[in-house]
């Protein structure tokens, strides 16, 4: 009994404790390891997890000063290619494109005063052209003075106009439709056109007009009017044709607006053509 009881006590540590080994220590007695929380091993997913959404919503919240600069120093990296992509630019593509305004409808009012801007206009061109632009009138007597019982007849067409002239001998006065010529051409560009074979032909002052027009426009009639006069006073003075065809004041001026043609909208425009 003495030697075991000796075998026993050498077996046994000096402190007079036995070691506890891993299997004889309990959940309590067991050191928590890092990952392990106070839960163990199941709630280690868990506290991972909010440990990760904690540090991100920490990073959110936090300044983000390295960003900025981050930022500022591509800014300062990128202003030289934005300078060569101006050079390459083409001229003018900085510039804002015009809008342009629908074209709104004229009153009565501003169609008539344009009317009688253009009417003025032209009459000044008129006058300018009759002072010094055109080519002078040479001054000439009548070489055949026109006897006081001749009627000289004649007829003159422009576009769509007729007029029927009677030359008689007179002091130049102008009769058109029972009215004067000032009365019924108002422009001065027609007065002018009406006079001239009369100052070519050095007839202006020695003569009686008298006119019956009708058809067209207040253009067409005054160009009518102007070759009646021509052909008349070839009748009076054949020597004179020579003078008057090389002006083009017995040509008979055809240009007229053309007629409309069935199934076209103008005179040769169509309409769109739809496949289907």
């Amino acid at each position: 009994m003495a030697d075991d009881e000796r075998t026993e006590d050498e077996q046994q540590p000096e402190g007079g404790e036995e070691e506890a080994t891993p299997e004889d220590q309990g959940p309590e007695d067991q050191p928590e390891t890092p990952e392990q929380g106070e839960g163990g091993e199941e709630q280690a997913p868990e506290a991972a997890a909010e440990n990760q959404s904690s540090e991100e919503a920490g990073e959110r919240s936090a300044p983000d000063v390295p960003e900025e600069s981050e930022a500022t120093e591509s800014t300062e990296t990128v202003a030289p290619k934005t300078e060569d992509s101006e050079e390459s630019r083409p001229p003018g593509a900085e510039l804002e494109p015009i809008a342009i305004e629908p074209q709104r409808e004229l009153g009565a009012e501003e169609r008539a005063r344009l009317e009688a801007e253009a009417e003025e206009r032209a009459r000044l061109e008129a006058e300018a052209t009759a002072e010094g632009g055109e080519e002078p009138v040479p001054a000439r007597e009548p070489a055949v003075e026109v006897p006081s019982d001749a009627r000289i007849q004649a007829t003159g067409k422009r576009k769509t106009s007729i007029a029927r002239v009677i030359l008689l001998a007179g002091s130049g006065s102008f009769e058109i439709n029972k009215r004067s010529l000032e009365e019924y051409f108002p422009r001065h560009q027609h007065q002018t056109l009406v006079r001239q074979p009369l100052l070519t032909s050095g007839y202006e002052g020695k003569v009686d007009v008298r006119v019956r027009v009708h058809g067209g426009g207040i253009s067409g009639q005054a160009g009518a009017v102007r070759h009646g006069i021509a052909r008349a006073l070839t009748e009076i003075d054949a020597d004179l044709r020579g003078e008057l065809k090389r002006r083009g004041l017995l040509t008979r001026d055809a240009r007229a607006k053309e007629r409309r043609k069935a199934g076209l909208k103008k005179a040769r425009k169509r309409p769109q053509f739809s496949k289907r």
